[in-house]
């Protein structure tokens, strides 16, 4: 029986051997395994932080540009506003001056009204015929709603002095300075010569009259007067601080309850 043990004995060691060298390898390949997969969940734990990284710096951009496009797109609406206010004016000036070159029978086939007979609200009056000299002049409409023809330069002028029946106070105001000019008085509050506009005031019959605003060769009406009479005042250049025009009336107008 001792005889037979030793080759069984030696069997076995050579199985533990074996197994105990499978444990082992099994223990290194599970460690290597487990560094692997621990590498892989770093690199992709590193991965996940840079892409949430680069998200928020997407959303921050994302933010930048819906900012930026509300804000161009509150600047188009002003420009689109800006361009509307530049195209109406545009059609205005072309309308005058189509009017002012119609030819004379054309303008005789459509009279409007003239200041020089323009009566209160709630009372008529006649237009006689333009002559051929006062049918070259344009017709704009007033701020009081009354069309009536003006002069936009000294020959103009002395054309209206001569056929419309008005009397005629030529002026030069400086801003900030009250300027007596026939019963009334005119100071000039603001101008803008770049865009043709400027701010006026007139005091007649005791009270103050502000003409905010108005335009280049616009008349700018007032009634004064116990009898209602009807003044315009119209301004044919502006320049920094200076404007130049004239004040019509008409003949033989009243002379106002309270003059200024």
């Amino acid at each position: 029986m001792v005889e037979g043990s030793g080759p069984e004995r030696h069997r076995y060691s050579r199985l533990f051997v074996v197994l105990l060298t499978v444990a082992i390898l099994a223990a290194i390949a599970g460690l290597w395994w487990s560094y692997h997969l621990t590498g892989r969940l770093t690199h992709a734990e590193a991965e996940l932080a840079q892409a949430q990284q680069q998200n928020q710096k997407l959303a921050s951009a994302l933010n930048d540009t819906n900012a930026r496009l509300k804000v161009t797109n509150r600047q188009g609406q002003s420009m689109s506003a800006r361009q509307k206010q530049l195209a109406k004016r545009a059609r205005d000036l072309l309308k005058r001056e189509q009017a002012a070159t119609r030819p004379p029978n054309q303008q005789q086939s459509t009279p409007a009204p003239d200041a020089s007979s323009a009566t209160p609200p709630g009372t008529s009056g006649t237009l006689p015929a333009p002559n051929a000299a006062l049918a070259q002049l344009q017709r704009i409409k007033g701020d009081a709603g009354v069309t009536s023809l003006i002069a936009t330069n000294q020959r103009e002028l002395d054309i209206l002095k001569q056929a419309d029946g008005r009397d005629y106070y030529e002026f030069t105001l400086q801003k900030g300075k009250k300027q007596p000019v026939s019963t009334v008085a005119l100071e000039l509050k603001k101008t803008d010569a770049k865009e043709g506009r400027y701010t006026l005031l007139v005091f007649v019959d005791g009270n103050t009259l502000e003409k905010k605003d108005r335009d280049l060769n616009q008349p700018v009406q007032f009634y004064t007067g116990k009898e209602n009479t009807l003044y315009e005042v119209v301004v044919n250049a502006i320049s920094k601080d200076q404007v130049t025009g004239y004040l019509a009336t008409p003949k033989a107008a009243p002379a106002p309850a309270n003059t200024p």
